[in-house]
């Protein structure tokens, strides 16, 4: 072997145990260490993708083909401290893990069902030979459970793709079987990406106190998450004031999310159907992501401070909510509340005066969360579901929570007099 080969083996090898020791559905998964994130970087012709709150999938080389392993299994997924749901996942958690490639590698994936029921595998938006494609009873046969079956083929394109179960998708995929595979380009990228994270948003249909999502819902779904996690347990995306940041969505569920970011504006670079030309491209602050699709955002993140990034579907940002409530805005419900406590502890009055200071109770009720909060620097943010914070630092390194953002002296709204005179 020639000092090139070995030289080039012995990085190879660093990565595949990098990958290897990523622990599955750990938030430290998914934000490593300075020193790793360098060292798997300077490994890859790529920038590795961050999926918060998820992992990345490990890979092998044999005989010049990449080989990756995916195991479809039940699963304890917790969305948020407090609420832990029986859901359907990939090595331990949902969305599974990302598989992460390079346009022109040949890859082997070995699926292994662990679930109680035939499963199949589809490589969405990616073009394989047909009988690669995954559609049970269509393109090949049901993986049985205990099964292992193989898919191999050549990657002929780069983007952002998902990979799903396409076999009674209703229930598979409502439980929770789904996951980014992302193939970046073999020339690199102008302007290079100096931040690249991906996000899959879903939605759950969860009766309070119950710990198994409903996969016959259609229309009133009450969880959302985003890579499997509602606010607050969502993780913030960390980022260095100047950097080029690429944000990755992908959607799977049964609605369409307009997904807001705060603070700046972004051109959407790319769909699950290829790269959108720069002359295509205008700014936005809000991006659809429709049913069964993707969408890749860019921004310079040139402004600090801690921004908001959610859906702007207003309930998919809570949790736990029940839809069959009647309307009590304005109403006076006087010693109703008190009186209802007697018979059941914990009762809260809901919808006198809008939703807020509602986040977080529970009612008493067991493995629930309420509608989600958290305390910031200036009191409860009063947010659930689909939310998290892009926060962004002058002379961030890593991917570590930096805390808040401490803001320079007079750059915060604060109480006057009602003519606007005063302090």
């Amino acid at each position: 072997m020639s000092r090139k080969a070995g030289v080039f083996m012995a990085v190879l090898l660093a990565w595949v145990l990098f990958g290897t020791a990523i622990r599955f559905g750990e938030r430290s998964a998914a934000f490593a260490s300075d020193e790793s994130k360098k060292a798997a970087s300077s490994a890859l012709p790529y920038i590795p993708v961050v999926t918060p709150d998820r992992a990345t999938l490990p890979w092998r080389i044999e005989d010049g083909v990449k080989v990756f392993h995916l195991v479809a299994e039940p699963i304890k997924q917790e969305f948020a401290p407090g609420l832990v749901m029986n859901c359907w996942g990939y090595n331990g958690c949902t969305p599974g893990p990302t598989i992460e490639a390079v346009e022109g590698d040949r890859v082997r994936i070995l699926v292994t069902n662990n679930l109680a029921a035939p499963t199949s595998i589809h490589w969405h938006g990616i073009f394989v030979p047909s009988g690669m494609d995954g559609v049970g009873g269509l393109t090949q046969r049901h993986i049985q459970p205990g099964e292992t079956y193989a898919y191999e083929f050549t990657l002929r394109q780069h983007g952002t793709f998902m990979y799903h179960p396409h076999l009674d998708e209703m229930t598979q995929i409502a439980m929770g079987t789904m996951g980014f595979f992302i193939i970046h380009p073999r020339e690199p990228e102008n302007p290079p990406i100096d931040r690249d994270f991906a996000i899959f948003l879903h939605e759950w249909s969860i009766e309070p106190g119950t710990a198994t999502p409903d996969p016959i819902e259609m229309t009133d779904f009450n969880y959302f998450t985003f890579n499997g996690k509602a606010f607050p347990g969502t993780s913030p995306l960390v980022v260095r004031q100047g950097q080029r940041v690429r944000i990755r969505l992908a959607n799977l569920s049964m609605d369409n999310h307009p997904i807001h970011i705060h603070g700046y504006a972004f051109k959407v670079t790319a769909t699950d159907g290829g790269a959108i030309p720069a002359s295509a491209q205008w700014p936005m602050t809000t991006v659809d992501v429709p049913v069964g699709a993707t969408r890749d955002i860019e921004f310079v993140a040139h402004e600090p401070g801690d921004w908001a990034f959610h859906c702007h579907k207003t309930h998919h940002m809570m949790s736990g909510m029940v839809h069959e409530l009647p309307n009590m805005i304005g109403v006076d419900q006087g010693e109703a509340e008190e009186k209802i406590r007697t018979l059941l502890p914990g009762y809260m009055a809901m919808g006198e005066a809008g939703m807020a200071g509602m986040h977080g109770h529970a009612s008493g009720v067991t493995n629930y969360i309420g509608m989600g909060s958290m305390e910031g620097p200036f009191g409860t943010i009063e947010m659930g579901g689909m939310f998290t914070i892009i926060k962004v630092r002058d002379g961030i390194i890593g991917y570590e929570d930096p805390g808040w953002y401490e803001h320079p002296e007079g750059t915060v709204a604060k109480p006057v007099a009602a003519d606007g005179s005063g302090d």
